[in-house]
């Protein structure tokens, strides 16, 4: 299909993505990853107070900026008088170090970067997209651009790390997508953000700056072909998205836009450190941390990130519900991902390689949640499907042996030509009851943080 460059044609995108599932990658790879990676990440440091999705809520955003724990804001933060960042960067560095002087550190560490490091780690833990920050809020762009900043000469890399990442990716099979901070850029607007007020001052651009903005986003188009535009703190210049979306759905046939450009057209939605209770007839996308900072924080431990159990039930959630699972992975200056994410990274892939085939290609099924009960106590369940598969996730382990699935609309209503199984467990017994399909688990399971129960038809003999 081809798009003409205005509101009504580029609309039609949604359309087919959200009611035909296409293009149906998306849909099918279930769990992604974002990557800040800058001269924030030299410092690398924030207060590790919790995550956005309380935080602004319990204490207000004057509190949040002065006090934020996203790393990859920390330009911002140092400036804030008195702020927690601002005490550590002058013990650190000193009072004459400027935000500047990280350019030179980032581009030596930098150098000892390989994408192949990266890709390697992301397809042994079964992630399927990498969403790449090309440029944060500070501006910096991670590519060696032909459109050069006007304000602040010499405010690129002159190593190509997008070019490198996306080539890495593409040649193991994985998905690559372009992050760009459209709507705050520090250096044409230095505006310090404290509260709501000074954000929407932050956002205002002249027109130099709409150029710029304009010839970036074509030039990541036409140079990478990212299969995600991925915007972020919105678009200044809204009246030329539609030419923008158009060029780039005509161009990248498999392409999908976010929300983060406008609410007026986008392919899916993107909440942050938040999560949709029921399941969205449009596609979205949770996008959060793996603890409370998208940027490298050297402050941050496991104990400020999620748990293994935390995260397979998080998956889990997010899919029922027709989601995906976009994790921020923080990397060093010199690129390193810190121990304790890549483990927990290995732990989800080694999960992936037994559950794998109840997650992608899956799509939600008439409900997403559910309970099972035991003789003593009960377990919460979410449903995903697969063509004429139904897979039941067991968010943990009962203390039971037996298990009591209630009765529901769908295929669960009579066990008659159906075969029931545990993934990667011994064969189970089940029986129809007045209460619902009663299982009996295995006396051994392998500890895990969730099981699936798969349940499908039996092949029609034909006589």
């Amino acid at each position: 299909m081809s798009y003409k460059p205005d509101w009504d044609s580029i609309k039609k995108h949604y359309e087919i993505f959200n009611k035909e599932f296409r293009p149906a990658w998306f849909h099918d790879v279930k769990l992604g990853v974002i990557i800040h990676w800058g001269l924030y990440s030299v410092p690398g440091w924030a207060p590790p107070l919790g995550e956005l999705s309380y935080i602004p809520e319990v204490y207000g955003l004057e509190f949040w900026f002065r006090y934020n724990p996203y790393a990859e804001w920390y330009f911002n933060t140092l400036r804030v008088a008195g702020s927690a960042s601002s005490i550590f960067h002058e013990l650190t560095y000193g009072k004459n170090f400027q935000y500047e002087m990280f350019a030179k550190i980032f581009e030596e560490e930098s150098n000892k970067w390989r994408a192949s490091e990266w890709v390697r780690l992301f397809v042994k833990s079964g992630i399927k997209y990498v969403v790449f920050v090309t440029k944060h809020h500070d501006g910096y762009l991670l590519w060696p651009s032909d459109v050069k900043n006007p304000r602040k000469p010499n405010w690129f890399s002159t190593r190509d790390f997008v070019g490198e990442l996306e080539r890495e990716c593409r040649s193991s099979g994985v998905r690559f997508a372009t992050y760009y901070s459209s709507g705050i850029d520090w250096t044409f607007n230095p505006t310090i953000i404290v509260d709501r007020e000074s954000f929407r001052r932050a956002t205002i651009f002249d027109d130099d700056y709409r150029n710029y903005l304009r010839r970036h986003w074509y030039e990541l188009i036409d140079r990478y072909k990212p299969e995600i535009l991925w915007s972020d703190i919105g678009y200044p210049f809204e009246d030329d998205l539609p030419e923008l979306f158009s060029y780039y759905y005509n161009a990248i046939g498999d392409g999908l836009v976010n929300n983060r450009f406008t609410m007026r057209h986008y392919d899916f939605t993107t909440p942050e450190y938040r999560l949709i209770n029921r399941i969205s007839e449009e596609k979205w996308e949770t996008v959060r941390g793996i603890g409370y900072s998208f940027g490298y924080n050297r402050a941050e431990g496991p104990e400020h990130s999620l748990s293994y159990e935390r995260l397979i039930h998080l998956l889990l959630d997010v899919i029922s519900k027709n989601g995906n699972l976009l994790l921020g992975v923080t990397p060093k200056a010199d690129g390193t991902i810190p121990q304790h994410q890549a483990e927990l990274l290995l732990k989800l892939g080694q999960w992936l390689k037994t559950y794998g085939e109840a997650i992608y290609g899956t799509r939600p099924w008439i409900q997403a949640e559910g309970i099972a009960i035991g003789a003593e106590d009960g377990i919460p369940l979410r449903f995903v499907k697969k063509n004429e598969r139904l897979y039941v996730f067991l968010l943990g382990k009962t203390k039971s042996r037996k298990l009591v699935i209630k009765p529901f609309e769908g295929i669960l209503k009579s066990v008659n030509g159906v075969y029931i199984e545990m993934i990667g467990e011994e064969p189970i017994n089940w029986k129809q009851t007045s209460h619902g399909i009663e299982i009996e688990i295995p006396k051994y399971l392998y500890p895990s943080p969730a099981y699936v129960i798969k349940i499908e038809p039996l092949p029609q003999i034909e006589k």
